[in-house]
């Protein structure tokens, strides 16, 4: 919906585009192959904002908001959420029935897998009986086995670094709750592990990264020599009988935060089984390391009742829309992943992003804007494993990554909107290397500035779910988030709760998605796109990249 007020905000879009340094852009055809236009000047004046909209937006969002009570529902309630646990069916029936409650059409589970069997853990304690009795802070890896009831048994540490090493400890271990790594580096806190961007880090942000190896013809990486090594290691421990697998939980500062994530060889309930694995907070872990390497006997007594889900291998994407009128054939997507881990109620990673994208829809839904383009929300799954998810949902409706084949939907999808780094304000957008989008999104974002919202990065960012579509030539962005607990305390470990969000930011965030979003739904042409990539080789398998999501230099 454009107005007369929109026109104000025109020369104000030309000149932070002209101060930025980047060309307008006229956005392509709905042809995925079509080449991009040339750029103008013109067609940057011919970006409109719409005042109005963004007013009943903000008024709705900040006003009005459901954002925090959305957020209760899905950790406190329902999290956490591993992928094909029953906690996350649970968590996503309740999403289906808050999303029908708001009015949005056909909220619905759309499977994919398979994943692999799930996963849930019934009761766990953890204490060291001698030489001091103590409880250990300490949470069992997912998708590991656990014990026949409560256990006492002595503690070994025997370091296992690769499978030359399988033979010394043959016929040891038997009975043991094993210590399988030695002490970790435990850091001093010099400086406050939640922070915001400063506005000399926001401006660096922005600068183009360029790599000089790729100038000089450097080779990647090698690969490590045995990738299979860790459930080799694994599978050994189990075959010599072990009680379980004791490992530090290296939290990124430590203090309490035990970083806890899945061992993923118990998937396929064909697998042969592999020992219990526990992580254990940084600091007791190194106590009991100390102790058994002066000689002094350490016994603990564990009772870990972990169960597998079976009834089906099988996954799924929560998705809900807002029909669009005159363009109804086309789609806006948002989005963010649903799943989590355990060890706390999956608060930063992500239930802050599942509940601003379900807050963007239920504000555009109140306000009855009108929606030229279907408006489409997907919470995804298997994200932490490694884009499961959003990579089989965009392989069935718009391309298949490695031969690059495209389906009808690919032409017809103008972007996809995530969040995914925590409960941090919305301070830009990463643009994927999209030159052509920069005009577009300075001028949707210059009525948020008074929110923080202050810049554009041509940079990328990874480890989230909008590569599934950037990689297959859509455009998808991943907004530029404040840190706060992302990749400090809270992200990925028992500290990952309810208390660590931050109202204000949710809010926020949700108000500026929604009008990005309205925005992609009524402008005249989709939004543009760079290039289609080439198909992979036949012998190059698609990358896996599980999260943590990287974060942007610090």
């Amino acid at each position: 919906m454009n107005t007369p007020r929109s026109a104000a905000l025109l020369a104000v879009a030309l000149l932070v585009s002209t101060l930025l340094g980047s060309p307008g852009a006229q956005s392509p055809s709905a042809s995925p192959t079509a080449a991009p236009p040339s750029t103008s000047t013109a067609a940057v004046t011919a970006e409109r904002v719409d005042l109005d909209a963004i007013y009943r937006i903000k008024d709705e969002g900040l006003e009005r908001s459901q954002v925090m009570d959305t957020l209760w529902y899905l950790t406190e309630v329902h999290g956490p959420r591993l992928t094909n646990s029953p906690n996350s069916r649970a968590a996503a029936a309740w999403a289906i029935q808050r999303m029908t409650e708001w009015g949005l059409t056909n909220p619905r589970l759309e499977t994919w897998g398979p994943f692999g069997r799930g996963w849930a853990n019934d009761k766990f304690t953890a204490n060291v009986i001698t030489p001091q009795p103590f409880p250990l802070l300490a949470f069992p890896r997912a998708w590991t086995p656990g014990t026949a009831g409560p256990v006492t048994a002595d503690a070994m540490l025997a370091v296992v670094d690769r499978a030359e090493d399988f033979p010394k400890w043959q016929g040891k271990l038997k009975g043991k709750i094993v210590l399988a790594a030695r002490a970790t580096t435990v850091n001093p806190l010099f400086t406050a592990t939640g922070r915001r961007y400063t506005d000399q880090e926001l401006i660096d942000l922005q600068s183009q990264q360029v790599n000089a190896n790729r100038g000089r013809g450097g080779a990647p990486a090698n690969p490590p020599a045995n990738p299979n090594f860790a459930r080799e290691r694994m599978q050994f421990y189990a075959r010599e009988g072990v009680v379980a697998v004791l490992e530090p939980g290296n939290g990124r500062n430590d203090h309490g935060a035990v970083l806890v994530g899945g061992s993923n060889q118990n998937r396929d309930p064909k697998e042969p089984p592999t020992a219990a694995q526990v992580a254990v907070s940084s600091e007791q872990y190194n106590r009991l390391v100390r102790l058994l390497e002066r000689n002094m006997p350490v016994s603990i007594e564990l009772n870990i009742q972990n169960r597998f889900v079976d009834d089906t291998l099988d996954s799924f994407n929560v998705v809900a829309e807002i029909p669009g009128t005159d363009r109804a054939d086309e789609v806006v997507m948002l989005g963010a992943h649903f799943d989590s881990w355990h060890a706390g109620t999956g608060a930063t990673d992500n239930a802050a992003g599942s509940a601003a994208m379900m807050e963007a829809m239920r504000i555009l839904k109140a306000t009855g804007l009108r929606l030229r383009r279907t408006v489409r929300v997907a919470l995804w799954t298997g994200e932490e494993q490694g884009f499961f998810g959003s990579r089989a949902y965009v392989k069935e409706h718009f391309a298949d990554r490695d031969t690059m084949q495209l389906k009808p939907g690919h032409a017809r999808l103008s972007g996809y909107f995530n969040l995914d780094n925590g409960t941090g304000a919305i301070r830009g957008v990463y643009l994927q290397g999209n030159e052509a989008i920069r005009p577009v999104f300075a001028a949707w974002m210059e009525p948020f500035r008074n929110l923080g919202m202050t810049m554009l990065t041509i940079r990328g960012t990874g480890g989230t779910d909008h590569l599934s579509f950037d990689d297959v030539g859509l455009p998808g962005f991943q907004f530029v988030q404040d840190p706060v607990e992302y990749l400090t305390y809270s992200h990925h470990t028992n500290m990952d709760v309810y208390d660590r969000i931050q109202a204000p930011d949710m809010m926020k965030n949700a108000v500026i998605i929604a009008s990005f979003v309205y925005h992609a739904a009524n402008r005249d042409a989709l939004l543009p796109r760079k290039a289609l990539p080439r198909p992979r080789p036949p012998q190059q398998a698609a990358p896996g990249a599980a999260s943590p999501s990287p974060a942007p230099p610090r």
